[in-house]
């Protein structure tokens, strides 16, 4: 075998093949099984999950085994020494690592216990990227286990990093030594001793952990160990190279100095003398406490800017925006890190009227049913009085909003669907595909049950008391030619909307914006990490998603590049405040801004983060009706702010010496990045954000162009022609075309025009009868409207009867065919994804995820792949 392996592999066998090639060797045979549990495989301990109790650690260190021996590595070191004292520390590390397993441990526990004056513990990720990446480069990975004995760990975060780069299991022993305190001492209710505790603890953090692979679409902790699935914001090129090794790091940021300085200082204010000792501080990171972290909305800024819109004083709002972007505090945003170059000015009497600019403007993604009625509604009319646009967010929206001016411009699609009919889709000037949650990305939206009253869950196709939330786009949008096709669909069903793709920044997003722009995308959205509701899981409202000052940056440069810009239009949003906010978003790249959280504000909203509970005092996000009565915002409010905000982006525009906005997208040479007074900030390097990309002068920097959707030879033509008579009059209308695999999305124009006309009610049923003969192409069917019947002789692709709104679909084999429906594919995958009503009849099997989120339609089918009928 060995010689016969050398042969195949020339050159030679080195020892470490060598050693896999003779292990192979052994376990060949009629009955050999690598993956079988028998003795010579077991190697390895299983354990249940990835936290581990102290008594656990024990019992794995207790191991007497030769082929599990561990090893407790100290992670510690001389706080003196200083940053050079800390490198060699973690060096020092890695050795005994390798050495360790070269002597034949299989376990190594890296610990930081044994924290005395002297000894300060190496923070637990350095300790654990490094040894991590050391084995790896030593080809010594796969031959040990890691184990993390920390005491910094203690929330679901700190543990997907440990766990992320290298760990396969993590002990908090603090954490675990305070929950036994916190049970001594009371604090918890009655029946929750230190065990209980303990457990709750653990099944806590599981459930984070789970909530987290499952973003990045992971299932086990085996997968997500060592995957390392970050993008660092804030650690220098250097610190990542030699720890953290393919980490992404785009802006740079601080090395093992600061670290090290960061380290000792906590050390210092442990070991005080005990005189000195205070309890430990808050930190207020999640809520404002006065004395901790500083947080942009606070209460002087919350009620600056109610007292702004409620008075329509812009004195007061330049207030506000001087609290917003106090020099001071800037450095809590990338954006605040910018400066505006010097250049010659023009008179604010030339630049672009703020009538104008605020038709840019948009609200987020916020739902009706996150939001109450009145703050849902006001959102809307405030946006259309102004000529900007609200956002429906993924709840769908009461039918007699539309036509009136409390009509949300905006309707979002999401994977959910919640509430997406035709009648939905026809009333809309945009139409948002959601790809992802921006302020909790991979997330998506969701709703507690109970928020959902008799009214949401009429509106969402639901059931009241059912919890909702979206789940990710893996059901329908596998690909950019499934997101494309998708675009195709939305576009085909309302020609006259804006078909926008909401993206999130992060590492990358720029070349998913390029091949977005190449499905004909019309605008795209790069939605920034700060936001999101009140309800946002802990773990996502610091840690998930990056600026959008980065991700916007990116897809500038990645469209100019390839020469895309000209053709898509883009957005951004993330806790826009003030003039300034839009100025930097324009000259980074971005046309239209969206604003979510401060006109929330100007309704009320005092940011108590209770929007989960249903408990908003100020009935901004509740479905209480007791509640809703305090709600006090009014449209004015709304419009006064978002008229000062556009005042002030004009004279920002007249100092840089713009007339209007479009002089403004792309322009990058109008910032710089100014030498920063703050210890940490000023190790960023935010050159790569202000980075012109190299292109010829007629590549366009904004969008010029519309995008070409090839609608124009679309059957649905063909169809609305001869439907006329039941378009206008009502009359009964049957006929039959030939269909091939190049005519997508059959039906939607039509049932479109017919919802434009009709609303929900459409048309009485089979007023239109049309028969098909051939092949159809994706999404036939789609989005179909009571009154419609469609019948295929033939077969259908992915996607068939998408949305389907009430309308009759049959699918049969072509006359004459001999083989048996029961077994033969007749429909392609995500079949009925969607459906809010009607009738589908397929004489054959349908392919996989059929009748995904139905809410509503009857279906017969000979058989279906796998996932059929969930959500």
């Amino acid at each position: 075998f060995k010689q016969l392996f050398a042969q195949v592999t020339n050159p030679p066998i080195d020892p470490i093949r060598e050693q896999l090639v003779m292990s192979l060797a052994m376990n060949i045979g009629p009955k050999a099984n690598l993956l079988a549990e028998n003795p010579e495989n077991a190697h390895r301990i299983r354990v249940s999950q990835p936290i581990l109790t102290n008594a656990d650690l024990e019992k794995m260190r207790s191991i007497v085994d030769p082929r599990l021996r561990a090893l407790r590595l100290p992670m510690l070191w001389d706080h003196a020494a200083g940053a050079r004292g800390l490198a060699d520390a973690v060096d020092a590390l890695c050795r005994r690592a390798t050495d360790a397993i070269r002597d034949g441990h299989t376990i190594l526990i890296l610990s930081d216990r044994g924290v005395d004056e002297t000894h300060a513990p190496i923070p637990s990720l350095l300790a654990t990227a490094a040894v991590h990446h050391h084995l790896i480069r030593k080809r010594l990975r796969t031959e040990a286990g890691l184990v993390v004995e920390t005491g910094e760990a203690r929330d679901v975060t700190h543990f997907a990093l440990l766990i992320g780069y290298g760990a396969g299991t993590v002990n908090p022993y603090l954490a675990f030594e305070t929950l036994t305190d916190m049970a001594r001492a009371g604090y918890f209710p009655e029946g929750i001793d230190e065990a209980t505790a303990g457990s709750k603890y653990i099944k806590a953090i599981g459930k984070g952990l789970l909530k987290i692979f499952s973003k990045m679409g992971i299932s086990t902790v085996q997968s997500y160990c060592g995957a390392q699935i970050f993008e660092a914001i804030g650690l220098g090129r250097e610190l990542v190279d030699r720890y953290f090794t393919g980490t992404a790091s785009r802006i740079g940021g601080i090395g093992i100095e600061t670290v090290a300085e960061e380290t000792r200082r906590r050390h210092e204010l442990a070991f005080r003398a005990p005189a000195a000792l205070t309890p430990l501080a808050t930190g207020g990171e999640y809520h404002y406490r006065i004395q901790g972290e500083h947080h942009n909305w606070n209460p002087r800024t919350i009620a600056t800017l109610q007292q702004a819109a409620r008075t329509r004083s812009y004195d007061t709002f330049k207030e506000f925006s001087r609290l917003a972007n106090d020099e001071s505090r800037r450095h809590t945003t990338l954006r605040g890190l910018l400066d505006f170059r010097e250049t010659s000015p023009v008179p604010i009497d030339e630049a672009e009227p703020a009538s104008e600019i605020v038709e840019r403007f948009a609200t987020g993604a916020m739902s009706f049913g996150s939001l109450s009625k009145e703050a849902h509604e006001t959102l809307a009319i405030a946006m259309n009085r102004i000529g900007g646009r609200s956002n429906s967010g993924e709840g769908g929206e009461e039918p007699e909003r539309y036509g009136t001016e409390r009509n949300s411009a905006i309707k979002q699609v999401a994977s959910a669907r919640f509430g997406v009919t035709t009648e939905y889709l026809v009333n809309a000037r945009e139409l948002q595909i959601k790809m992802a949650q921006g302020a909790k990305p991979g997330e998506g939206g969701q709703l507690p049950g109970h928020k959902v009253d008799d009214v949401i869950a009429r509106v969402r196709y639901s059931t009241p008391g059912v919890t909702l939330i979206s789940p990710p786009p893996h059901h329908d949008i596998y690909s950019i030619e499934d997101l494309k096709q998708l675009i195709y669909d939305l576009k085909s069903v309302n020609p006259a909307a804006l078909i926008t793709v909401k993206l999130v920044a992060e590492v990358g997003v720029g070349t998913v914006a390029a091949g977005v722009a190449k499905a004909h995308a019309d605008l795209i959205l790069i939605s920034g990490d700060s936001g999101g509701t009140g309800a946002s899981p802990l773990s996502s409202i610091k840690h998930a998603g990056i600026p959008w000052e980065i991700g916007l940056a990116e897809t500038q440069q990645t469209l100019v590049l390839n020469d895309l810009r000209g053709r898509v239009r883009l957005q951004t949003d993330g806790q826009f405040k003030t003039g300034r906010d839009v100025v930097i978003a324009a000259l980074l790249g971005a046309e239209e801004y969206g604003f979510s959280t401060a006109p929330l504000i100007v309704e009320g909203c005092i940011m108590m983060r209770k929007c989960h509970l249903n408990t908003c005092p100020v009935g901004v996000a509740t479905q209480d009706p007791v509640l809703r009565k305090k709600f006090a915002g009014q449209p004015e409010h709304v419009i006064d702010y978002l008229f000062f905000v556009a005042q002030e982006v004009r004279e920002h525009m007249a100092r840089l010496g713009v007339r209007t906005m479009d002089e403004m997208i792309g322009r990058t040479d109008l910032l710089c990045a100014p030498p920063i007074n703050h210890w940490k900030a000023r190790t960023l390097d935010l050159q790569a954000l202000l980075h012109p990309p190299d292109v010829p002068v007629h590549v366009a920097r904004r969008c010029v162009q519309r995008q070409e959707h090839g609608l124009e030879g679309a059957l649905d033509h063909e169809l609305i022609r001869v439907a006329q008579p039941a378009l206008e009059r009502k009359e009964r209308v049957k006929a039959a075309f030939p269909i091939r695999n190049v005519h997508r999305t059959v039906g939607a124009m039509l049932s479109g025009e017919i919802a434009r006309r009709y609303g929900g009610a459409a048309l009485p049923p089979d007023t239109i009868q049309f028969t098909f003969t051939g092949t159809a192409g994706q999404s036939f069917g789609a989005f179909c409207v009571k009154g419609v019947s469609l019948t295929l002789e033939g077969e259908a692709n992915d996607y068939t009867g998408k949305g389907l709104s009430g309308g009759r679909i049959v699918v049969r084999a072509p006359r004459g065919s001999l083989f048996d429906p029961g077994e033969t594919i007749l429909v392609g995958n995500t079949v009925l994804y969607g459906a809010t009503g009607g009738e589908a009849y397929f004489s054959g099997v349908a392919g996989e995820r059929f009748a995904v989120r139905n809410s509503g339609a009857v279906a017969v089918v000979e058989g279906v792949g796998d996932h059929g009928c969930e959500y």
